[in-house]
């Protein structure tokens, strides 16, 4: 009889990652989307303000929030610095590969590599009289204390005027360079 129930208890434990790699993938989902529904929601391009970023901050890394922080003020910096005399560092939508943003998204297969993971998303803008725009990014999602969170995304829009590269290292452009002004 116990040697039933230890069988049993190592069957159960044995189908837990399994299991947890589910929830993992649900919670990775959940996190993305809510991530990207707070983008859509958001009333300005360029690097979000205090307040705007308040609704990205259940979505978004320790490390992002940091930066997008970092970068409200290099921005302001920068204003300062060249007295509002040209545009900001970072134009448009910063979080899709498209200048003007996305109106639709869905997050796609999550494939985790330890305590990070990457979603595909994919991203639809639709202008009133235009044909509609559809592209891929990625969103790199961290393990962190408070769960899953968006960390970076790598743009996947191929078009001359996209975000190229990823959120992380356009933030970083605007951090460095709001020191010198633009050089």
């Amino acid at each position: 009889m116990i040697r039933r129930i230890v069988l049993a208890l190592t069957c159960v434990v044995a189908a837990m990652p399994s299991a947890h790699a589910g929830d993992d993938s649900a919670a990775m989902t959940r996190v993305v989307s809510g991530f990207y529904g707070a983008v859509l929601a958001l009333p300005q391009g360029g690097i979000p303000d205090a307040k705007a970023r308040k609704s990205l901050e259940p979505f978004v890394s320790p490390a992002l929030d940091g930066l997008l922080v970092q970068g409200e003020a290099a921005e302001a910096s920068y204003a300062a610095l060249t007295k509002n005399e040209v545009p900001p560092l970072l134009e448009g939508d910063i979080f899709t590969s498209m200048f003007e943003g996305a109106t639709a998204f869905r997050v796609g297969d999550c494939r985790t590599h330890g305590a990070k993971a990457e979603c595909s998303v994919s991203l639809t803008y639709e202008s009133p009289g235009d044909k509609p725009q559809h592209w891929s990014d990625t969103a790199i999602v961290v393990e962190t204390a408070s769960g899953w969170r968006v960390d970076d995304i790598d743009f996947g829009g191929n078009w001359a005027f996209a975000n190229k590269g990823t959120l992380k290292e356009n933030l970083t452009f605007a951090i460095h360079n709001a020191q010198g002004g633009g050089d």
